[in-house]
């Protein structure tokens, strides 16, 4: 087994195993979760984006985005080892690799695939953004940011109060779509801005979080590389 893409400033501890280069950010616990739930093996190594460990070259050659999480399988779908990048990409992988969390029906797979890029397309990015300008850019510029992402945040919760009704996930069934958004959601706890959003005019949303959060692989992935 070819372990050319392993980096040598983190070495692998056991080649064999799924090798994750993460911190316990909103997108770096989502792989974290997934590899929890999944129960697939694993090994898990801490990229410390305040110390720029992102744009060492050895992890530019597994993502030549420099963003985590990142994913070296050394058993890949050819036997071969493959290197994966972005997050939503990394979970259909697991997924589909361990043969959980996908859906069978091609109805709700594809449901599944619309709410995975929901999360990835909107959610991610407005509350990223909605995040950095109400905390880290207060009294660095204007209020447009903050105002412009607010709203948008506030609309999202809207989509997904909506979504909610009369359902305990946002499939029929725990899925990839609930791990792939709900560490977005637990952001504004970070940002310290749920206020700032309403969040409690979104009951449902809440509840959503909660019943997610209680999960044990949930508990447990949402620590790794924190």
């Amino acid at each position: 087994m070819s372990t050319d893409l392993f980096p040598k400033r983190w070495p692998p501890t056991h080649p064999d195993r799924i090798q994750l280069y993460s911190l316990a950010t909103p997108n770096g616990q989502k792989a974290g979760i997934a590899l929890e739930e999944l129960g697939l093996a694993y090994e898990a190594h801490r990229i410390d984006i305040m110390k720029n460990d992102q744009f060492d070259p050895d992890f530019v050659k597994l993502n030549p985005n420099s963003k985590i999480p990142t994913l070296v399988d050394p058993k890949g779908p050819d036997g071969q080892p493959i290197a994966i990048m972005e997050s939503g990409a990394i979970l259909l992988y697991l997924a589909n690799k361990a043969g959980k969390l996908v859906p069978k029906s091609p109805r709700q797979e594809t449901e599944l695939h619309q709410w995975l890029f929901f999360q990835v397309g909107h959610i991610g990015p407005m509350f990223g953004q909605f995040g950095h300008f109400y905390k880290f850019a207060k009294g660095k510029t204007d209020t447009y940011g903050e105002t412009r992402y607010g709203k948008e945040v506030k609309r999202l919760l809207e989509v997904l109060e909506r979504r909610l009704q009369g359902r305990d996930y946002l499939l029929d069934d725990f899925s990839l779509a609930d791990i792939a958004t709900v560490p977005w959601i637990t952001a504004l706890d970070f940002y310290d801005a749920k206020g700032a959003v309403d969040y409690d005019t979104f009951p449902r949303v809440d509840a959503w979080v909660s019943r997610f959060l209680e999960r044990p692989a949930v508990q447990r992935g949402i620590k790794v590389c924190a």
